[in-house]
C-alpha cells in the first residue's frame, strides 16, 4: 500500500467520504471525483481500512480481564469518586472527591463472587426413585 492510499484510508475511516478523502490525500480533485470509489474496491486497501475499524471497536469495548481488574479495584476502595459538596449560600458547591462507598465494594464483591461461583447453592434431594410403568394396552 502506497503513502497516499493509506492517508486516503485513515482520512475515509475519520469521515466516510471517499471523495473528500481522497482529495485529503493528496490526489486530485479530478481524480478523486471519478475514482474515490473505485480507491474503496481496493483490496489492501479495503482490508486495511476492516483491520483498523475492528481495533478501534475494540479498543472502546472493555474485555473481561479488564473488567474484573475494575471490579477489583472497586471492592479493594482503590477507587474514588466525585460528588458535588455544598459550601453554603455564598460560596455554591464544590467538587469533592471521596471513596467508593461500603454497598458500592460490597456490590462489587458480589458481581466477583458470581463470575467465581462463589455463591452457588447446593440443595440435596433424597427420596424414592419412581418407576412408570406404561401397561396399558392401545386400541387399534
Amino acid at each position: 500500500m502506497t503513502l497516499k492510499q493509506k492517508k486516503f484510508a485513515d482520512e475515509y475511516i475519520i469521515s466516510g467520504n471517499a471523495t473528500q478523502s481522497a482529495i485529503l490525500a493528496g490526489y486530485t480533485k479530478k481524480y478523486a471525483n471519478t475514482n474515490a470509489n473505485k480507491l474503496l474496491q481496493n483490496t489492501t486497501i479495503k482490508n486495511y481500512i476492516d483491520e483498523r475499524l475492528t481495533e478501534i471497536d475494540s479498543e472502546k469495548i472493555a474485555n473481561q480481564t479488564e473488567i474484573l481488574q475494575y471490579l477489583t479495584s472497586v471492592m479493594r476502595g482503590e477507587q474514588t469518586e466525585q460528588i458535588l459538596k455544598s459550601c453554603g449560600v455564598e460560596r455554591g458547591q464544590e467538587l469533592a472527591t471521596i471513596e467508593i462507598s461500603a454497598k458500592d465494594r460490597i456490590k462489587a464483591a458480589e458481581l466477583l463472587g458470581k463470575r467465581y461461583g462463589a455463591w452457588t447453592d447446593r440443595v440435596e434431594v433424597s427420596g424414592e426413585q419412581v418407576v412408570i410403568i406404561d401397561d396399558i394396552e392401545e386400541e387399534s
